[in-house]
């Protein structure tokens, strides 16, 4: 195939994605609504509701779907395949289960609303990410229906364990019993101005302080507070000086005591740290039993402060001639968007993913306004342009063998 064919090729197929994006635009409007208005906060609401909203709305256009479990044998994801010969895997990957309301007399409409107003979809999970799993299910099923235009697989990933931080969908797919190969996994977070090509890293520990319990209103010394002895540790990370461009440790939960009458003999202190090449996960954790060491050291005749990491996952950064950013960023560019690649401050399933070797986008969707904050919503205009841009992306990624064109960004 010439250059020029190639280019005509890429042409038709951008066009193609693009009347696909506007055709669906009130479905994907319906279904992102729908999905809006059925509670699903991490941790605290019932998922099957949600799964089966969504796993009923693929069956219907002959999308079957499997759910898949964590260790403790609960639901954590939903996952349907389309397959279209040899070739490459890549996923889509949203999340179905969202934050927390907040403080709902702050909203301006009720979480669940599902509200269409001046051009916008409000509710909790609009922006995180509904809105985002709404396309992606309409992505593959146009893909499904041109199964002689590409080759390989695609995997759409439903999580419902992603806001509980335990991110038990990724896992189940990517590192669970039975789990496949994949080439390449992008992504819907909210956000058209960037495609997150990486992220830092993150450290998260819980820290249990000890001291010496004993009545609080007693007159003879030995009693020793944990919570004051905690909050000594908390001053030392707080004042701890990191390498490299790390902000320092931030304490995310103190717990500790009940009531007036007894002096609190553990208190526990939950510990992230952000982590880049300057600082890995065995320098922070070095740097945090230091300044527990020099607690203990503080308070004398204490039980000795011991560490649970709960979390180490390295900073990533694709590559900057990654095929699947590449192949993103040229399908946005092609829809009249200009992101930018960036690596991100917060720590994602891209992290995860990096440490299993599989490359990530971690982040480009719908223009959005209120994440995991009040009055949540997302600009629907923004919709069909980010639902031609990955659909482009998949058939530039899936292309058949002879047919690859040459990354716009390389010409």
């Amino acid at each position: 195939m010439s250059i020029k064919n190639m280019h005509d090729a890429a042409g038709r197929a951008d066009r193609e994605a693009q009347t696909a994006a506007a055709e669906d635009q009130e479905s994907v409007t319906a279904l992102a609504r729908d999905l809006v208005r059925v509670p699903s906060r991490g941790g605290t609401d019932d998922y099957e509701p949600v799964l089966d909203l969504m796993q009923d709305w693929l069956a219907a256009r002959s999308l079957p779907c499997r759910r898949l479990a964590g260790p403790d044998g609960a639901v954590v994801a939903l996952a349907c395949e389309v397959s279209s010969g040899p070739g490459p895997r890549y996923v889509l990957d949203a999340c179905l289960d969202t934050a927390p309301f907040g403080d709902e007399a702050a909203w301006s409409r009720h979480p669940l609303s599902g509200d269409i107003d001046g051009g916008w979809l409000h509710g909790r999970g609009s922006a995180d990410s509904k809105t985002g799993a709404a396309v992606f299910a309409h992505v593959a099923a146009r893909l499904a229906a041109q199964r002689g235009d590409w080759s390989g697989s695609m995997t759409l990933l439903f999580d419902v364990d992603e806001h509980t931080g335990r991110f038990g969908g990724a896992k189940a797919c990517f590192g669970g019993p039975g789990a496949q190969p994949a080439d390449g996994v992008m992504i819907g977070y909210p956000g058209h101005e960037h495609v997150v090509t990486g992220g830092r890293g993150c450290f998260r520990a819980r820290a249990r302080i000890r001291g010496v319990s004993g009545h609080s209103g007693s007159s003879r010394p030995g009693p020793v507070s944990a919570v004051s002895k905690a909050a000594g540790l908390i001053s030392r990370l707080d004042h701890a000086a990191l390498p490299g461009p790390v902000p320092g440790f931030t304490v995310t939960a103190v717990s500790g005591g009940e009531g007036f009458s007894v002096v609190p003999d553990l208190a526990v202190v939950s510990i992230d740290v952000r982590l880049t090449p300057a600082l890995d996960g065995a320098g922070a954790e070095a740097l945090l039993r230091a300044a527990a060491a020099e607690t203990d050291a503080a308070w004398p005749g204490t039980p000795a402060t011991t560490l649970e990491a709960v979390t180490c996952w390295p900073p990533f950064a694709l590559p900057g001639d990654s095929p699947l950013s590449s192949a993103l960023l040229a399908a946005a560019a092609a829809n009249g968007l200009s992101p930018a690649a960036k690596i991100a401050g917060p720590s994602n399933i891209g992290n995860y993913l990096a440490g299993l070797g599989i490359p990530a986008t971690a982040g480009f969707g719908v223009v959005h306004q209120g994440l995991h904050a009040t009055d949540e919503k997302v600009r629907l205009d923004s919709v069909p342009l980010i639902q031609a841009a990955y659909h482009q992306a998949l058939l530039t990624l899936l292309a058949r063998p002879g047919d690859q064109e040459p990354s716009r960004l390389e010409r």
